[in-house]
């Protein structure tokens, strides 16, 4: 091991000491790249990262990120999830889980929506978790069933993560999209088979809604509900995707419009006000902020790691495992999970990403297949006890009867079928890749 490299791992390491320490992320990637590259390379390195800087924060890929953060908070606000969580609990009448399977809806379309883990599972938290309690749910399995369908608008487009991914990996926003939806979907219908077959085993765990309470809306105004409160955002998603999808609109574009048509559906449902407007640009710029910090900081990260050969170690690394190809996604898979306990996606997109993207590369694989493994693995590591982030969100909001342990409990069955979609999308590349090749990206 050469001097450089060893100053690359006590990057590393000092990194992760910083991190525990409880410094911000972004003044960690920074301050230990700075520090461990000046000692390598000397002042060379600062002529290196304003041009990297520049290059990376005028990406017009990266301008759909504050649309698409408008979008989804504007859509938070109308309050979207409150009004589908009272129609679709009363549709799903008689059948056991059927508020489950609700919340599981609802989940989908919110990550379709908003995209915002954080904002998603508290949301779902605060509307849902009192009343799943008081009609009998089981306390683990309700906060389970918030922070799994919380955490879908990591996968299911459009989600951040996908448009960042695909600045990383040189490949088209739309593509990433399309190759998102079907692993989205079918993890999402496990979700749904195991509510309803808890329904069958477990029926006391998932009681249905009561008759009185259905009885007090008839079924038509339901319906009608239902169509004002789903079909425009629905519409406003579908067109957004679609036009993105399709090669119609560009991201940027379609999500200026998304940014646009939000206002419009907000204001359909009677929630628009400027105070609303203003709260939604406050959140927006905020979130924005905080992910372009991170961005700047991070490429200060990689140029040093990768000059003090960094990448060569990762290689040599990755040449010592045994079963081949499918052994090395694996472990990149394996190290994206443990870090998702420690550090946002972001930096996880930004830092371990591009050091695993040569080997990737090397083998020819398919990196829309990659990237979707690796949406896929991000949303578990949101899950997993003791340190996944939405049930950090979720303990935040939920009633004092609701125990920390009843959290992780109610988790671990979601943690094992988001596995296994992982699993399902790994022996099936096709679940990834088909529809991209079927619309001719």
């Amino acid at each position: 091991m050469t001097g450089n490299e060893a100053l690359a791992l006590g990057m590393l390491g000092a990194f992760f000491v910083l991190l525990m320490l409880g410094l911000p992320v972004g003044l960690t990637l920074a301050v230990s790249g700075l520090v461990f590259g000046y000692i390598g390379f000397g002042p060379l390195l600062f002529n290196l990262v304003p041009n990297r800087i520049f290059g990376s924060v005028t990406s017009y890929t990266l301008l759909a990120i504050p649309l698409f953060v408008f979008m989804g908070v504007m859509l938070e606000k109308s309050r979207l999830a409150e009004d589908l969580m009272e129609v679709v609990g009363h549709l799903a009448g008689n059948l056991r889980g059927g508020l489950g399977i609700g919340i599981i809806l609802v989940g989908i379309v919110m990550g379709a929506t908003t995209g915002i883990v954080g904002a998603t599972v508290v949301t779902l938290g605060l509307l849902t978790l009192p009343t799943l309690l008081r009609r009998g749910y089981d306390k683990g399995l309700a906060a389970g069933m918030i922070c799994a369908s919380g955490t879908l608008g990591q996968i299911i487009p459009p989600s951040l993560i996908l448009i960042l991914l695909a600045d990383i990996l040189n490949e088209s926003v739309g593509t990433l999209f399309a190759a998102a939806v079907i692993p989205g979907l079918v993890l999402s219908g496990i979700y749904i088979v195991y509510i309803l077959a808890l329904g069958v085993i477990r029926p006391n765990m998932v009681p249905p809604v009561p008759l009185e309470e259905r009885r007090a809306l008839p079924r038509t105004e339901l319906w009608k509900k239902l169509a004002r409160v789903a079909l425009p955002p629905i519409a406003l998603v579908g067109a957004v995707l679609g036009s993105i999808i399709a090669g119609i609109a560009a991201p940027t574009e379609a999500a200026s419009m998304g940014a646009l048509g939000s206002i419009v559906v907000t204001a359909l449902g009677g929630r628009f006000t400027f105070k609303v407007l203003r709260e939604t640009v406050e959140s927006t710029t905020k979130i924005t902020a905080m992910m372009m910090f991170i961005l700047i900081c991070a490429q200060i990260f990689a140029i040093a790691f990768r000059g003090l050969g960094g990448e060569k170690l990762v290689e040599d690394a990755f040449k010592w495992i045994p079963g081949g190809v499918a052994a090395e996604i694996w472990f990149m898979l394996f190290i994206i999970f443990i870090l998702g306990f420690f550090i946002e996606w972001i930096e996880i997109c930004y830092i371990a990403v591009p050091l695993f993207l040569p080997i990737m590369q090397s083998h020819g694989l398919d990196l829309v297949w990659i990237a979707s493994l690796i949406c896929v693995m991000l949303q578990t590591s949101f899950l997993t006890p003791p340190f996944g982030w939405a049930l950090f969100f979720l303990r935040g909001v939920a009633p004092p009867e609701v125990k920390t342990s009843d959290i992780y409990r109610g988790i671990v069955p979601f943690v094992a079928m988001q596995v296994l979609a992982t699993f399902l999308v790994f022996l099936w590349p096709e679940l990834a890749t088909w529809l991209p090749r079927a619309i001719g990206w």
